[in-house]
């Protein structure tokens, strides 16, 4: 199964299935990846999480259903899966910023979300520039915050951290601990696919004492894919982010590993044209490639 049939199948198993209970493991199945892989990318893709998609395509068709019938709100709520006529109203007047009852009122506006539908669009006209590194096992120190993916927060949350990080001194003390040439390097780690949130660490390579207010983390061994990103931050690396996803995984024949997403920072001034850092990702050889 091909990256562009393995995605269309888990957004049609998905649309079969709203009524149903959906679980993750079984739509990244239907991808032919793993649960973690198919979350990242779906997320990176397409700039939600799985879990925003399937309650926003519910949410559309609740709001059709209660402007051409007459079934009653409570009904409607308990077939698109809210248990109480308390939470389907909360949810509803998020997505769609009127009641459920309002809904029904002639010349009222309504949102939609429609289905998604992946489609090939050829690129490749910038270079992506990677190469493969196995290292050892190894230990980091830092400081870290727990990130949602929810409504693309993490790409709002993380630069604000690094900034902290870099005013309040985080960053050059995090310099003058590393033990390696890999430098300062933020960590996406402890992903939770029940709150689409995952642990992101400002940390640097360290063995000895712990700095107050910093924490370890063991980074295993692992087979990386090392991109390169040119450009002031944060815009240079998200953009990296996003043709990993789209444009390098689905040709690589290569999967995400469990294990986690390092950033590697160079010293310097982040706001220059030429500024450098680098994307690691875990990988193993796609089975079915």
């Amino acid at each position: 199964m091909d990256y562009i049939q393995g995605m269309q199948s888990a957004i049609d198993f998905m649309e079969d299935h709203l009524l149903e209970p959906l679980d993750i493991e079984k739509i990244s199945k239907k991808a032919g990846y793993s649960a973690f892989h198919f979350m990242r990318m779906f997320n990176i893709l397409t700039g939600i999480t799985v879990g925003e998609y399937i309650r926003n395509r519910k949410l559309t068709l609740a709001g059709c259903e209660l402007a051409l019938s007459d079934s009653k709100v409570v009904d409607i709520a308990f077939k698109y899966g809210y248990e109480t006529h308390e939470s389907f109203t909360k949810a509803f007047k998020r997505f769609h910023g009127i009641s459920p009852s309002a809904a029904r009122e002639l010349g009222m506006k309504l949102k939609s979300t429609g289905k998604l539908t992946i489609q090939v669009i050829l690129k490749g006209d910038k270079i992506l520039n990677y190469k493969f590194i196995e290292k050892d096992s190894f230990t980091v120190v830092g400081k870290k915050i727990n990130v949602t993916c929810k409504d693309g927060e993490n790409y709002k949350i993380i630069p604000k951290f690094c900034n902290k990080c870099n005013q309040d001194g985080t960053c050059d003390t995090l310099g003058k601990l590393c033990r390696d040439d890999m430098g300062v390097m933020g960590i996406c780690t402890n992903y939770d696919k029940e709150t689409d949130s995952f642990d992101y660490y400002m940390a640097a390579t360290y063995r000895g004492e712990i700095p107050k207010g910093m924490e370890t983390l063991d980074i295993p061994k692992q087979t990386w894919a090392v991109f390169e990103s040119v450009g002031p931050m944060p815009d240079a690396i998200q953009d990296v982010w996003k043709r990993i996803f789209s444009e390098w995984f689905p040709a690589s024949g290569y999967e995400h590993a469990e294990g986690p997403e390092l950033e590697v920072y160079e010293m310097g001034d982040m706001s220059k044209p030429d500024y450098k850092s680098y994307v690691w990702i875990p990988v193993i050889k796609t089975a079915n490639k």
